[in-house]
């Protein structure tokens, strides 16, 4: 177990820092990447696993801290995983918008019993930028992509992703709903076990 009183977030997401703060509870103040430097690294790897490490080595290196990355997208069955790790980026950068077009359009006709997706977070923490042993945590949210968006809440590709055990899309649930039973909340929640935070 490691005693960890803050950590440097490898994001300038600021959802995505309110969301992992939420979930990490208040034992551990989540810093911004943004705080020590603009400069995204590029993301080279092939997996989600290994992007997260690339991200918390680089951001533990900036910053001189322990540091946590996660790693998330969404998987399309039909589409054999894709938009995967091009996820954010899946409409060449162009926004969340032209992500969610594209993603109907690549699924236009393909009926719902085969719209079948998983958001995946892989969440990776050093303790500094050459840790031998990155701490990796893993969560899926297995739903399906509907037909059209739906809800106002979340971000990306939540009004797309339709959540089964809760009968709404991922942008129809509250936030705090959605901290409960997300990717990232399920991967977060093993963090938590590892580090030994309650």
């Amino acid at each position: 177990m490691m005693n960890l009183t803050q950590l440097v977030l490898a994001s300038h997401n600021a959802g995505k820092l309110k969301e992992l703060q939420a979930m990490l509870g208040d034992a551990v103040k989540l810093r911004s990447i943004g705080e020590f430097s603009q400069v995204e690294p590029e993301e080279t790897g092939l997996s989600f696993v290994e992007n997260a490490i690339l991200k918390a080595r680089n951001a533990a290196s900036l910053s001189g801290l322990p540091a946590l990355a996660d790693d998330s997208g969404l998987a399309v069955d039909y589409l054999g995983g894709a938009p995967g790790i091009y996820s954010a980026r899946y409409a060449d950068g162009k926004g969340d918008a032209a992500n969610n077009a594209k993603l109907l359009e690549a699924l236009k006709d393909v009926p719902d019993a085969m719209r079948g997706a998983q958001f995946v977070c892989v969440l990776a923490l050093v303790r500094h930028a050459d840790d031998p042993l990155p701490i990796l945590c893993e969560g899926l949210w297995h739903g399906r992509i509907l037909q059209a968006a739906s809800g106002e809440h979340g971000f990306g590709y939540d009004p797309l992703f339709w959540v089964p055990e809760r009968n709404v899309s991922s942008a129809e649930l509250s936030p705090a709903d959605k901290n409960q039973i997300s990717h990232r909340a399920r991967a977060m929640d093993l963090l938590r076990q590892r580090l030994s935070l309650k």
